[in-house]
């Protein structure tokens, strides 16, 4: 199976009173397993609907997805879910860690979905952490890390179940400087070493000059920056 994304004419629109609301105008790409891919643009260009659907979150009004040579929403309701469990990984602006919950913890949560915690999850979670730098810190709830930190914790529990895409939506733009630059190299780094496929959505122009690719949303359409 090949680990390949493929987008052709993505289109998506909203029913209005007046004319539908044209989001995305025939959006068309493709990216290889282990390669990076930045998409900047101004706030209300289609960004997070692109990212929506590519996460199988949201359905295209028309156009073709294939994600590891399947077409994801061909699929029945538990099916996509399963697919979308297995396959893609989300880290947001926001780490929505649950606060009850030590680092380790909240890493195995996207085991949940596809049933009980295995030793072999624990053991990956474990892994993911200390790879992100958080080896000591695997028992400290989120209260007890940095911003930082808990976005480095994000990053683990996305890559857990290892998958196909990894989806990252405005990943820094809660952190400082420093920060950010870390986080932003741990996204690189470890999508590279899992041979995952990473698309960041960031409005930071200097994050997205360290991907393999960029792409500029405006009015509808991803063009090359």
């Amino acid at each position: 199976m090949a680990n390949t994304l493929s987008a052709s004419d993505l289109r998506k629109e909203y029913p209005t009173p007046g004319a539908p609301l044209v989001v995305l105008s025939g959006v068309s790409f493709e990216l290889a397993t282990g390669k990076s891919m930045a998409i900047v643009g101004p706030s209300g260009s289609g960004k997070s609907t692109l990212l929506n659907i590519l996460g199988t979150l949201d359905r295209p009004t028309a156009g073709t997805l294939r994600i590891a040579d399947a077409d994801p929403f061909s699929l029945g309701a538990g099916a996509l879910a399963a697919f979308r469990s297995r396959h893609i990984g989300f880290v947001f602006q926001d780490h929505h860690l649950l606060p009850q919950c030590t680092a380790v913890e909240n890493v195995l949560v996207a085991r949940l979905a596809a049933g009980p915690v295995r030793s072999q999850d624990s053991a990956r979670a474990a892994e993911l952490l200390g790879r992100v730098g958080l080896s000591d810190r695997m028992s400290h709830l989120p209260s007890e890390l940095s911003g930082g930190e808990r976005q480095r914790v994000a990053i683990a529990r996305a890559l857990l179940n290892r998958p196909t895409l990894l989806l990252a939506d405005e990943p820094t733009g809660n952190l400082d400087s420093v920060a950010a630059q870390s986080v932003g190299k741990l996204l690189r780094e470890l999508a590279v070493a899992d041979a995952a496929m990473l698309i960041v959505v960031t409005h930071s122009a200097e994050l997205a000059h360290t991907f393999d690719s960029r792409m500029r949303m405006s009015d509808g359409l991803l063009t090359a920056e």
